[in-house]
């Protein structure tokens, strides 16, 4: 006899619905922008009523928030020592999207979302420190790529070489949102190397052919 699987706990339910609403709202967000989407509009892409949106996200910034940092954790993958791996711009998202198979237009829809956000946040009282945590969050991504792989002779701290790594690439991402403008993976990867360590970066492009 076939024994059949234990039934999903409460908790595990609500967390099942909790990732289906974010998946969800990463395409509405994606498509409608931040402003256009509606809490009505993703709990019925996500096969859900919109009582089960408010049941796991106490507003429609909760839920933008807790979708940001699933993003944030997919991209992790894109934050590496630009000495050992080349890469474009993690800002962009589109490393992320690659390896989950979606279409480019997701990450640059998403990433017009975000503007919309944090415009809104930035002038918030109660949304804007939430906002400050994710971008300390971001910049130490960038900040532990500065520990790793700047130059010893370096005076500056390695959370200053990691803004410095932060604000290029951010830029990098701003450039294709407003105007499809994107240096290519080798350009971008060198300027990484050129903020880390020049010296090394100099010498390791003549060694190229």
């Amino acid at each position: 006899m076939t024994q059949l699987p234990d039934p999903l706990s409460r908790r595990d339910r609500q967390q099942q619905t909790r990732e289906a609403l974010i998946f969800a709202a990463r395409a509405v967000f994606s498509t409608e922008g931040y402003h256009a989407a509606t809490l009505e509009r993703i709990a019925r892409e996500a096969g859900f009523s919109k009582g089960a949106v408010y049941s796991n996200f106490v507003a429609k910034s909760d839920l933008f928030l807790a979708t940001l940092d699933k993003n944030m954790e997919l991209a992790d993958a894109d934050f590496q020592d630009p000495f050992q791996q080349q890469a474009g711009p993690a800002s962009t998202g589109q490393g992320a999207v690659a390896r989950e198979g979606a279409p480019h237009q997701a990450a640059q829809g998403f990433a017009l979302a975000t503007l919309e956000f944090i415009a809104v946040a930035a002038r918030d009282e109660t949304l804007a420190p939430q906002l400050h945590q994710r971008l300390a969050a971001l910049l130490e991504r960038y900040d532990e790529i500065a520990r790793g792989a700047m130059a010893e002779e370096e005076r500056l701290a390695a959370s200053q070489v990691g803004m410095l790594l932060a604000a290029l690439d951010q830029g990098a991402g701003l450039l294709l949102l407003s105007g499809n403008v994107l240096p290519g993976p080798e350009t971008f990867t060198e300027g990484m190397r050129r903020l880390l360590d020049p010296a090394r970066a100099v010498a390791e492009a003549a060694e190229r052919p």
